[in-house]
């Protein structure tokens, strides 16, 4: 005769059930060829969907490519792709178009953000107001992401800051868009400027 198990051994012999990665969206954004679709490229666990349309002679003639002169394609919807941080976190990338015509795509691609990692090349620091004007004016914390094309950058970061007029409490940070490491320590610091956000919200 076979004797039915114990409480203890089922309670022991039970699988816990593992939850999934909480998903947490963040936006990648800036101006016309920063680097937006490069980053999320860089960093994407899956293969980035991207929607990447030709430069036409017409298109060539409305965006300045004079530091971009070997780009041939520009996003005119969104980029997007997924990094998992650990076990419990997992964060949905989503890039926004550069141009100032595609503009009225941003609510949508925004919506429901945690935050923004606003990218800035300061050979053309105008490029990027936009962005940074946004994201102030909708309360999504961000931060500012310098990439270093050719491993240079041509202005100091508070310098930067001051051309920006960026609060103190924006991150600025020297990043490479086409490194994996340099774009996940980007974004742990936009999601570093959120959280806080957030939990100083809720203590409040």
């Amino acid at each position: 005769m076979v004797s039915a198990p114990s409480p203890t051994h089922e309670a022991h012999s039970v699988t816990a059930v593992e939850q999934p990665p909480v998903p947490v969206k963040l936006v990648i954004a800036g101006g016309f060829g920063v680097g937006k679709t490069t980053a999320v490229g860089s960093i994407s666990e899956i293969r980035p969907l991207t929607t990447e349309a030709a430069i036409t002679e017409v298109a060539a003639g409305v965006d300045d490519l004079t530091h971009t002169p070997g780009k041939t394609t520009t996003t005119v919807a969104m980029d997007f792709g997924c990094l998992t941080i650990d076990p419990t976190l997992k964060l949905y990338l989503f890039g926004t178009p550069g141009q100032d015509r595609f503009g009225f795509m941003w609510d949508d691609v925004v919506e429901g953000a945690l935050g923004a990692l606003v990218i800035v090349d300061t050979r053309r620091l105008d490029d990027c107001y936009a962005a940074v004007d946004y994201f102030e004016h909708k309360g999504i914390p961000f931060a500012v992401a310098v990439n270093a094309f050719d491993g240079e950058v041509h202005h100091a970061l508070d310098e930067v800051r001051w051309a920006l007029d960026v609060s103190s409490h924006v991150p600025v940070v020297v990043f490479d868009a086409r490194a994996t490491g340099s774009v996940r320590d980007a974004l742990l610091v936009v999601l570093d400027v959120a959280l806080s956000r957030a939990e100083n919200g809720a203590a409040g």
